[in-house]
């Protein structure tokens, strides 16, 4: 690339900068990019889970599977309270807790629907778990919650399936459906209830769409989009140079 005379010193860029500068600008735009298309993900799932609570449907025979995620829904069945899991690593308002998933009997024939019943806090003692017994076990319940699908860490490292071992209430950190199905020996719907803040037998329910609101994305994109700006801006910066000394 010839050099461009430029006040006192001259525009002499090299191969080898040039070609990590435009390399990793690259990078920065394409993850601002990723990072938008995250934030717009994530606005069309917050906007799903506002009108999920326009109205409630009667949820009847049907599976949760078979209604839009997060859609208010009700039902009927029987809360087993003698076999429920305690969701391990959850936090509300920067303390530490667990969810309480408790699974619910529809019928005879439908599969054990899980139940999230909200959180409570970590008594400071894993040997002392938090008492989330349940006096209405086993009687006939009407209930009311959102559709929703089984927190995830977003990392395999982070899932503990429940102990076969230990006794319930099961602690257990991000598991999957066969995980729970299996220690509950039945099979399980592969949606879950978020058991609506006002409906009884629940704990303390600020529920949300999992993961980052999407404003937070949108400034992770524009903050890589900057970081591209800056590498072509210092690339400049240090390809200027004092100009060539004059010929004899």
């Amino acid at each position: 690339m010839a050099p461009l005379s430029a006040g006192a010193r001259r525009f002499a860029p090299r191969p080898q900068p040039t070609l990590l500068a435009l390399l990793l600008a690259l990078l920065f735009v394409a993850l601002g990019v990723w990072q938008w298309r995250r934030g717009i993900g994530r606005e069309e799932q917050w906007t799903r889970f506002a009108r999920g609570a326009d109205s409630v449907l009667a949820l009847g025979g049907r599976a949760l599977s078979d209604v839009p995620l997060f859609q208010r829904v009700r039902l009927s069945g029987r809360l087993d309270g003698a076999h429920q899991f305690l969701l391990d690593n959850r936090t509300l308002r920067g303390r530490a807790g667990y969810e309480v998933l408790t699974p619910l009997a529809r019928s005879a024939a439908a599969p054990l629907l899980i139940v999230d019943r909200g959180w409570v806090p970590f008594s400071g003692s894993r040997a002392h778990l938090p008492d989330v017994s349940l006096a209405a076990a086993g009687a006939p319940l009407e209930l009311t919650g959102r559709a929703a699908l089984l927190p995830s860490p977003g990392l395999a490292a982070g899932r503990a399936a429940p102990s076969p071992t230990d006794p319930w209430p099961k602690v257990t950190s991000y598991p999957d459906m066969p995980q729970l199905a299996a220690a509950l020996g039945a099979p399980l719907e592969a949606r879950i209830l978020l058991l609506d803040p006002t409906a009884p037998y629940g704990y303390q329910r600020d529920w949300q769409p999992a993961g980052l609101p999407p404003l937070r994305h949108f400034a992770y994109a524009l903050q890589w989009w900057i970081f591209a700006a800056l590498t072509l801006v210092l690339w400049a910066i240090l390809s200027r140079r004092p100009p060539a000394p004059a010929p004899p």
